[in-house]
């Protein structure tokens, strides 16, 4: 051998011995993974696998930038913006999703689905790129909606400042609507969602301010811009409702319907909670009582909201509230609501609240979320109900985190300080510590509770593969391979946006539902649906807006288990005609469009 092809074996030796080992750990690291994914999936019917890089995603969240007044507390000033929302906006068959970045000049994403677990941006081509322009605000959300019911969904953005309409042009590219459309100049929104309040067959929008919308929060003339009060805050931004003439635009008749709110809005949910056919409000805020609105005629003959939060037992204990989800949790045909709020042991537990109506229908709850081991979610946003086992009843996925600093270090002891603070001391950030880099509720543990179907919930997180510890914010579900199966999009402040791949046990059966509207709004948002199968029924209504900051997919999923059939479904539409469809296929979409 001469002295050249030794010196390449030597090498070759050399690379196989630094290389063997990483094959050999990385191969370990596979079977581990796939024995635990399959032990995952024989005893809890579900696996979950993280695969955004592999599916083409590579988005990583960048926060708001805040006026150097608040550098003390700059974290928690600029810890929301990241959120997501699931569309089908090319109308091709299959769920794409928009994601919104928030610092100066950063991008927004519009992930385009090709189909095979492959997404491509196209966002910069569609022209809803570019909407963090410095002197405009941060994006906070979106949500779709079809204002013009052309039979594509348009874009409503909503910021910290001014909001932003954009018309979908057939799937092709996105056209700005804003000026003239009658939206707020200048909202700090920290929810929104399109209803057909009044029933006209066009979408109307509600927007819920969390600033006052005079705050700038990239340039203020003082520090005076914090809430008065941790429990009873009022001192926030209005909310709009916003009602569709038609043409593109909008007339704003918030007054006119009973909602004059200033508290600290950072989620709605519109769906009829009382089974009259009309669409109510629920209404989670921060530093206080949340709302809940039913939609009643008004003493002039025209929709009114009557705020009866209190009475119904939604509004009595002051929290912290992120969230507003529905689902029929029992199969009992009844909209349970589930709102976050902040738990930290040792320090506070205020526990999130799952409200159950005493029947269907009834307008008054109790908090069963201690009961049912869905109350304690760390410091909780955005949560989801889904049945993602495919077992016949709704579970719940929540995402937490509220800052994540330094790690081992706490902001807690002087957070509580704070708190205990009279109003003044409290609306004024600079009486506020400095953070200095440290933790507040970081680094957690995120929750999937499977719903066992007799009133509890297990907490299965971990053993499935959900095992991020990113500061969570908004979280989507959504059957993005057509397959019968929700996989769980989640939106990271200042993190990454992650997608979970969801495996499901085999021989678990389903059924989708995805609903137009003639008469109604063509998305059908109101419409709602009752499946009955081998002795069970459930309730699901399509909505907008869902969680915190988010929006799933249009299509109804049900996931049905083993050896199913389904007897009947009945839909009953927005403009409260019903329509019933016999022993529809399993394992099958279906299209329904509402009679004319």
């Amino acid at each position: 051998m001469n002295p050249g092809s030794k010196k390449t074996l030597v090498v070759l030796l050399f690379i196989a011995l630094l290389v063997g080992p990483v094959i050999y750990i990385r191969s370990h690291q596979r079977v581990r993974g796939a024995l635990e994914a399959n032990e995952a999936l024989e005893r809890y019917g579900l696996s979950l696998e993280e695969v955004s890089v592999a599916s083409g995603i590579d988005f990583v969240h960048t926060p708001p930038k805040v006026d150097g007044k608040l550098a003390n507390i700059e974290p928690q000033i600029a810890s929301m913006g990241a959120a997501v929302s699931v569309v089908d906006f090319d109308r091709d068959g299959l769920y794409d999703f928009y994601v919104t970045n928030s610092a100066p000049g950063s991008k927004n994403r519009l992930y385009r689905n090709l189909g095979g677990g492959k997404f491509i941006d196209v966002a910069e081509a569609m022209g809803v790129a570019d909407l963090n322009q410095p002197g405009t605000g941060s994006c906070t959300g979106t949500v779709w909606g079809d204002y013009d019911n052309d039979g594509y969904d348009d874009l409503l953005v909503y910021k910290w400042g001014k909001p932003e309409l954009f018309h979908n042009e057939q799937g092709h590219g996105f056209t700005r609507v804003t000026e003239g459309s009658g939206l707020p100049a200048w909202v700090n929104a920290g929810t929104a969602t399109w209803v057909d309040y009044d029933r006209d067959g066009k979408l109307d929008l509600f927007i819920g301010g969390y600033w006052p919308d005079d705050v700038h929060l990239e340039k203020l003339p003082n520090t005076r811009i914090m809430p008065d009060s941790f429990e009873y805050a009022n001192n926030g931004g209005h909310c709009y409702l916003l009602r569709n003439l038609g043409g593109g635009h909008f007339a704003d008749v918030t007054k006119e319907v009973g909602l004059t709110s200033t508290r600290w809005k950072l989620a709605v949910i519109a769906a009829d909670f009382n089974n009259d056919g009309w669409p109510d409000l629920f209404v989670s805020n921060d530093y206080g009582i949340s709302e809940f609105y039913l939609n009643e005629p008004g003493p002039d003959g025209h929709r009114h909201f009557r705020d009866i939060g209190r009475e119904s037992g939604i509004a009595r204990n002051p929290k912290s509230g992120m969230n507003a989800s529905v689902g029929d949790v029992l199969n009992s045909g009844a909209l349970a609501i589930y709102q976050s709020n902040i738990s930290e042991e040792g320090v506070l537990v205020q526990g999130n609240n799952l409200w159950m109506p005493s029947a269907p229908g009834a307008t008054t709850f109790t908090n069963m979320a201690s009961v049912m081991g869905v109350e304690l979610g760390g410091w909780s946003f955005g949560a989801q109900f889904g049945d993602l086992n495919n077992d016949g009843f709704l579970d719940l996925y929540l995402v937490n985190g509220y800052v994540s600093g330094k790690p081992r270090t706490t902001y807690w002891y002087d957070f509580s300080e704070i708190t205990g603070g009279n109003s003044k001391i409290i609306s004024d950030a600079k009486n506020w510590p400095d953070m200095k880099g440290r933790s507040l509720s970081g680094f957690q543990h995120k929750r999937l509770w499977l719903n066992s179907g007799d009133g509890k919930f297990s907490e299965v997180s971990q053993a499935v593969g959900a095992t991020d510890t990113f500061d969570g914010r908004s979280v989507a579900l959504a059957d993005f391979e057509n397959r019968g199966v929700l996989d769980v999009l989640v939106a990271n402040q200042g993190g990454r946006l992650l997608l979970y791949h969801t495996t499901v046990k085999p021989g678990r059966d389903w059924i989708e539902f995805e609903l137009e509207g003639k008469g109604s709004n063509r998305d059908a948002y109101g419409a709602a649906v009752r499946v009955k199968w081998n002795g069970q029924e459930q309730l699901q209504e399509v909505v907008a807006a869902s969680g915190y900051s988010s929006q799933n997919m249009h299509r109804l999923h049900f996931g049905l288990g083993e050896k199913a059939k389904v007897d009947q479904i009945t839909i009953r539409w927005p403009d409260g005609r019903e329509q019933v469809v016999a022993a529809p296929a399993i394992n099958t979409i279906h299209h329904l469009q509402e009679a004319p």
